[in-house]
Order: C-alpha cells, then structure tokens, then sequence
C-alpha cells in the first residue's frame, strides 16, 4: 500500500523523467541547456495559469474563464499605457486589478448567487474574450514600453528571468495553502462544504476568496504573457484552457475538491509542457500534438477517479 501511494503522489514527476529520457534519446537537443531555459519560459504563463483554475478545484468549484480573464485583463494594462500614458509600474498594477475584479464578480455569482461555476465562468471567458476581439478588432496591440517587457526577456547569468516568477510564485501559492488559516479553509470547504460551516468556516467568504485568489493569478499571467511577447495577443485558444485545467488532475488535484498539493501543480505543469515541447522537437505533427493533448486529459480524469476509489477502499 505504501508503495502504491508513492506512485500516486509521485506519478508526474516519474513520467517527467521518463518521457525526458526518452525524447532526450530521439533528439539530443532535448536535454541540453537551451531547451531546459525554453520549457521553463513556456511553462510560466500556464503555470500560474495552473494555480489560478488548482485555487477553485480546492473548494470543489471550477474556473473556466481564467483565459479570457487573461486575454481582457493585459488588454485593460496594455490601453492604460496607450491612451492615458501611465507609466509602466501602474500599467502592471492595473493589469493585475483588471484580473482581481473578474475574479470578484465570478465568486459572487457562485458563492452568492449560487451560480454553477462551471456555466458562470465559462460563460465570463466567452464575453470577456469576445470583448477583447470586438475592442482590437483582432489585431495584436504592441507593448513597446521596456519597463513592462523587462521580465520577459531578461536575463540573469544568460538564463531568463521569467522562470524566476513562477518559482516565486509556487514558493508563495505553498506558503498560504500550507501553513495560513485561509489556505486550511480552503481544503475544507472543499473536502466538505456542510462540516466547514458546522467548524464555524465562512463557507461563502472561502468560495469568494478562492475566485478572488484565481482572477489575481489570471490577471498576473495576463501581465507576464504581455511582457514575454510584447504584445497582447487575442490567440490563446481552448487548447490552453484545456491545458490549465487538466496540469493540477495530473498532478494530484481533485475536481471534487479539498485534495491537491502545490508540487503536484507545478509537477502537472511541467509534464504538460516536457511533452508539447518534446513532441515537437522530434518532429510530431501539430495535429497528433493536439490529440495527444486530448489523451492526457482523460487520463487525467482517469487517475484522479482511480485516486478517488483507492481513499474509499481505505487503499491510499
């Protein structure tokens, strides 16, 4: 039993060593330095992306629109800057509040309204990104400012700064699940909504707190997704969201909430990224890439039932 749950908590992180090796193996290039510096840059936005959605699968709930949240929020940072001539650090601040409100208005229609977050949010990410289509008319807006671009290509040591603010923020999203009273009423408003309210938890507050926590880290992804590519660009699809969704399943999360540890997240995110990037280095087609993608989610789905039956059975 003991090992059969060393596996379970462990799983993406030996398949992260075992699908390295072996693209390492079909292209060298895989494991040098460059590429590591490559899948690390590509993992940040949809790492933190992957902490914004894991903050709701906690409570059991579901954020579907943290990729519009994303999209709208660095529109909202990149205009300021453009038509009103803010400097740079406010743009950011702005950005990241754009991001902030979405999430208000999202646990409000769920914790207060009794909105099912699934349809709620989802229906946020269609308007907010339909918003964003109809301000720019589709066109990618430049950020030419050096200030906000600073993080997304700098450089420390010839490696790049962007990294250095997933870590960080995985460092701080472990600090507050693990040891804050907030983060422990997030588990166990997820693990059982009616026993949290019986211990005196403000179920309502925790559900408002958990949205408010994902639209805050859809609102930063949204300012290092900018600052990388020095522009906002209306083109990030499904296939993100998807990816967002299915990195924390992967790596130890529960959809049915009050399970999930923060190296489980980062575990998901890197996986999902070692095997895009892998897949395209030896040569994959972009469709096979997607169907693969597909896959990977259901397994996801699949592990995280099997976790689910294995606990039941007093297995785990």
């Amino acid at each position: 039993m003991a090992s059969k749950k060393f596996l379970l908590d462990n799983v993406v992180w030996i398949l992260i060593v075992v699908f390295s090796i072996l693209a390492g193996f079909l292209n060298p290039f895989f494991l040098s330095e460059g590429n590591l510096q490559n899948v690390l840059v590509q993992a940040t936005t949809l790492g933190v992306l992957v902490l914004a959605v894991s903050f709701t699968l906690l409570i059991g709930e579901i954020d579907l629109s943290v990729v519009g949240n994303l999209v709208f929020s660095s529109m909202v940072g990149a205009y300021a800057m453009q038509q009103f001539g803010v400097h740079w650090t406010l743009a950011v601040l702005v950005t990241v509040a754009a991001g902030v409100l979405v999430g208000l208005l999202n646990g409000y229609f769920v914790a207060y309204l009794r909105m099912n977050s699934l349809i709620a949010t989802l229906a946020m990410g269609l308007f907010l990104q339909g918003a964003v289509l109809g301000a720019t008319q589709a066109r990618t807006m430049v950020v030419t400012d050096e200030g906000y671009s600073y993080i997304g290509s700098a450089t420390v040591g010839n490696w790049p700064v962007m990294p250095i603010a997933l870590f960080v923020a995985y460092l701080l999203a472990h600090v507050v699940l693990a040891y804050s009273a907030w983060g422990r009423n997030l588990y166990a408003t997820g693990g059982n909504r009616r026993a949290a309210n019986a211990a005196g938890i403000n179920v309502k507050r925790a559900r408002l707190g958990a949205f408010t926590a994902s639209g805050f880290l859809a609102g930063v992804a949204g300012f290092l997704y900018t600052s990388y590519l020095g522009g906002v660009s209306v083109t990030v699809g499904s296939t993100t969201l998807l990816y967002a969704v299915a990195a924390p399943v992967i790596g130890g999360v529960s959809l049915f909430g009050g399970r999930g540890r923060v190296v489980g997240m980062l575990g998901g995110t890197l996986l999902i990224t070692v095997i895009q990037t892998g897949l395209q280095l030896i040569n994959v087609s972009a469709y096979y890439i997607q169907m693969i993608g597909g896959a990977m989610i259901l397994l996801a789905i699949a592990v995280d039932a099997f976790r689910i039956r294995s606990e039941e059975r007093g297995v785990v």
